[in-house]
């Protein structure tokens, strides 16, 4: 069993920038896709971002594209949201989450281990 940890988030206004954290503990990273959620109040989660295990391929929702970068360190066991140009619709509370060994998903269905969440709450 592996346990996520996502750290960063916070109040921000329009346009700003933040850097989220999930930081795995244990051995099972290195081999597994790892994603971002996001849930606003009200809303079902939705998908924002997907990395497989090397860091060489990632997907992301059309509403982040071109402003949010996933990436991972698999020496540090740790996967980064970057979120630049940031929107007053970016509000919600964040999740990391594990994936597959092979390939990946965009439903929350499709990744098995969360982590708690971090807010990130942009003011316009």
């Amino acid at each position: 069993q592996v346990q996520l940890v996502e750290s960063g988030g916070g109040l921000v206004q329009a346009g700003g920038s933040l850097r989220l954290s999930c930081a795995a503990s244990g051995r099972s990273f290195r081999g597994y896709a790892m994603g971002w959620f996001r849930q606003a109040p009200g809303k079902e989660r939705e998908f924002v971002a997907v990395i497989n295990w090397s860091g060489g391929s990632t997907y992301y929702a059309d509403s982040v594209k071109g402003r949010f970068t996933i990436s991972r360190d698999n020496t540090k066991n740790t996967v980064y949201l970057q979120m630049n140009t940031l929107k007053p619709e970016d509000t919600a509370v964040y999740y990391c989450a594990r994936g597959g060994t092979t390939g990946w998903g965009t439903h929350p269905r499709d990744f098995g281990s969360w982590g708690q969440g971090t807010q990130v709450t942009v003011s316009s």
